[in-house]
């Protein structure tokens, strides 16, 4: 069972930058990684992901050149480096990883992702 506990967000304004990190327990260095957000009144989506080995890195548009995925396999920890924040960053923020071991393609779809976080809220004040 993989269990996943999202830390690092908080109150910052434009322009500020802010590190989340999710430490996972249970196998999920074979897993993919995701990250998605949802803020209040719309649905949750898709923000970035990361291969099993750390060499593919899809983004949402919204985030491109902003946002930076990366994972730490022998630490069991996914970060997501945000920075040049915007007020419609502002979103609590989900790490969930894959449904699917050693999968080839990095999926973005929020139904292929079995593992889910709690959430780290993310707030930027304009």
């Amino acid at each position: 069972q993989v269990q996943l506990v999202e830390s690092g967000g908080g109150l910052v304004q434009a322009g500020g930058s802010l590190t989340l990190s999710c430490a996972a327990s249970g196998r999920t260095f074979s897993n993919n990684m995701g990250w998605f957000r949802q803020a209040p009144g719309k649905e949750r989506e898709f923000v970035a992901a990361i291969n099993w080995s750390g060499d593919s890195t899809p983004y949402a548009d919204s985030v491109k050149g902003r946002f930076t995925i990366s994972r730490a396999n022998a630490k069991n920890t996914v970060y997501l480096q945000m920075n040049s924040l915007k007020p419609e960053d502002t979103a609590v923020y989900y790490c969930a990883a894959d449904r699917q071991s050693w999968r080839f393609v990095v999926v973005t779809t929020l139904s292929e992702y079995r593992y889910w976080g709690q959430g780290t809220q993310v707030t930027v004040s304009s």
